[in-house]
């Protein structure tokens, strides 16, 4: 008798509970990762390595928004993620882009990294700029009177669910950003839960002094991400201006720069790495592709065996830049990137 009360009273807690989270058709805040909270919850820290993930992982899913971006990390069977900025902002209400990111995105990275643009791509990254430029003013307007509860409301969604949000990467950190700016993101990163902002390295010493002097009035770190520019001593200089400045370093892009071993550059720099993109590319030699994990050159298996000996407290961030095979999704694949790494890690 006891449990079936048990068992009516939790039925009973439920229904109430949904039916307070619904209005009309449309649920309100929190709904889906209350209900989720309500089963199993994601678990990705494997024997002490934290397995996280980059929503950029998901842009080729159809909505982006807070609630959607959150049932993918769930489905990845992910607990712990650096969140981009639309998700968050879209949440609270910021103007929507009108850039294609999904066209505009590979081009960007071509271009990156000095790959050989067609003249039809050239004239679409022009287009392309001049409307980021004019979104661009209309965003950072937006921004300095946002409504900064939303943020938090961001976070208690997922960590409801069982999800961390331990990084923060809006378009708010750039050179072109006012401090007013810079600011509003690191009190939204604050809100969200985060420990640590992420940007593009600026390749510019004024403004990552300007950023960890900032980040430390926070008590937050930034961690500066590279691509085929990163060497070992790419980070020295903003590392020396900050105790706040850190890496966001990507193995897989430092394997296809040709550097030396990347386990040396980890076992130097470990307590100023903030968090590490994982993916599997090839050396230069053998064409620098970003191929599905176990094809490629990158020691992913070494580096993670590397973080759990020696009980590196950083994140291993997937961030899935391989071509989705046909018939699957970009969930699916992150979820075969986690399992990887659990093998990796317990073999």
């Amino acid at each position: 008798m006891k449990n079936n009360q048990s068992r009516r009273q939790f039925i009973g807690a439920t229904t109430a509970l949904v039916s307070g989270l619904m209005v009309g058709t449309k649920p309100v805040f929190g709904a889906p990762a209350l209900l989720r909270s309500l089963g199993d919850k994601p678990n990705s820290l494997i024997d002490g390595v934290q397995i996280g993930c980059i929503t950029y992982s998901f842009r080729e899913m159809p909505d982006q928004s807070a609630d959607a971006t959150l049932q993918y990390v769930l489905d990845s069977g992910i607990s712990a993620i650096e969140l981009m900025g639309d998700p968050a902002e879209s949440f609270a209400g910021a103007p929507k882009s009108k850039v294609d990111m999904k066209v505009v995105g590979p081009l960007m990275r071509k271009r990156r990294e000095n790959q050989t643009l067609t003249e039809d791509e050239q004239k679409t990254l022009a287009e392309v700029e001049a409307q980021r430029k004019a979104y661009q003013q209309e965003l950072t307007q937006w921004r300095l009177s946002a409504p900064m509860n939303k943020f938090e409301q961001v976070r208690k969604m997922y960590n409801q669910a069982g999800v961390q949000i331990y990084a923060f990467k809006p378009s708010t950190f750039g050179m072109q950003s006012s401090d007013a700016e810079i600011d509003y993101g690191m009190r939204a990163a604050k809100l969200l839960g985060a420990n640590q902002v992420t940007l593009e390295h600026p390749a510019n010493d004024a403004h990552t002094l300007k950023l960890g002097k900032m980040a430390e009035k926070h008590g937050l770190r930034v961690g500066y991400h590279g691509h085929e520019q990163q060497t070992p001593t790419f980070w020295d200089t903003a590392l020396a201006q900050s105790p706040a400045n850190a890496l966001n370093f990507d193995l897989g892009h430092y394997v296809a720069a040709g550097n030396p071993d990347p386990l040396i550059l980890i076992k130097q720099k470990h307590d100023r790495i903030a968090s590490m993109h994982i993916k599997d590319r090839q050396t230069a030699a053998h064409g620098k592709g970003n191929l599905p994990w176990g094809q490629g050159d990158t020691p992913l298996t070494q580096v993670l065996k590397l973080m759990r000996e020696q009980k590196y407290k950083f994140p291993a961030v997937v961030e899935l830049e391989y071509q989705i095979p046909a018939g699957s999704n970009s969930v699916a694949e992150v979820k075969k990137c986690v399992n990887y790494c659990r093998n990796a890690i317990l073999s």
